[in-house]
């Protein structure tokens, strides 16, 4: 019985670390108000929870991956690292990144795992990010515009460790399109009094290790007792995706979940003057 459940474990580890390898790229299409519009339709990269300790994907075959993708804005949803050791290799996936020459620019927020630094490598993490193309957004907002239309990309910083403020990062929003980045998803529970038309998210992983189920996300919030844990989902009516992640954590091993980067194809909606 010990010897065929030793079998079993090493047979699990090294499967689960072959998946760490079997990159997924997934298409998502929005459509808001303008669905008749392509050539109002953003394409977004968004990758979240690099987890550089724990990493099985190369820049090469990241950008391999990509392939030839338009790409009109690169979006990065934390948790790169937590160790200081860390960051120069970061640098290689950023370098790769910035050749794809998004239209409109390159956007970063933190997770939690970032906030595991202290305060003098935080900030090399995050003059690193800038350094390369990254802006990065700590409950702050920047404007890009697509045929005279605003786009407001929000980026609210980590809920988990309190870090998050909704109402600082809408400051000075009163129209346009609400594209809002942050790490982790349960903050939407919480944005009643704040339009979005989309927001990336990641944190969860797909449950890393979701086998049979991910009975260890439960201490992660509400969202995962609705079962909101992956993909594509909606909040009274207003659609949020939450990124499996490209890394891992603790463990460089995934069962019943696989690294993902998606691309998402967004329509931008009519500019409308709405007070938030």
């Amino acid at each position: 019985m010990g010897l065929v459940v030793c079998i079993l474990v090493s047979y699990l580890l090294v499967k689960g670390y072959q998946n760490t390898q079997k990159l997924v790229v997934n298409e998502i299409t929005i459509d808001t108000d303008d669905r008749d519009s392509k050539e109002n339709t953003l394409h977004i990269l968004h990758i979240s929870d690099m987890h550089l300790e724990n990493i099985s994907v190369t820049p090469d075959r990241l950008i391999e991956s990509i392939g030839s993708h338009k790409i009109d804005i690169i979006a990065l949803t934390g948790d790169f690292l937590d160790r200081k050791r860390s960051i120069p290799k970061l640098i290689p996936y950023l370098k790769a990144l910035s050749k794809l020459q998004p239209v409109y620019g390159s956007f970063a927020v933190f997770g939690n795992h970032d906030y595991v630094l202290n305060e003098s490598n935080f900030v090399k993490l995050k003059n690193v990010l800038n350094q390369y193309g990254f802006q990065t957004l700590q409950n702050e907002n920047r404007q890009v515009e697509i045929d005279g239309k605003q786009i407001n990309i929000v980026g609210i910083d980590n809920y988990s460790t309190k870090h998050s403020d909704v109402k600082k990062a809408f400051t000075g929003i009163n129209r346009g399109t609400n594209l809002v980045l942050t790490h982790d998803p349960n903050v939407v529970l919480t944005m009643n009094d704040y339009r979005f038309d989309y927001l990336l998210s990641g944190h969860f992983h797909g449950g890393q290790i979701h086998w049979p189920k991910p009975y260890h996300l439960r201490k992660m919030g509400q969202l995962v007792k609705m079962n909101m844990i992956k993909g594509l989902h909606q909040l009274k009516g207003r659609p949020f995706y939450i990124s499996e992640g490209l890394g891992q954590t603790c463990f460089n091993i995934r069962i019943g979940s696989r690294p993902e980067i998606t691309i998402h194809h967004f329509s931008v909606n009519n500019q409308i003057e709405k007070a938030m």
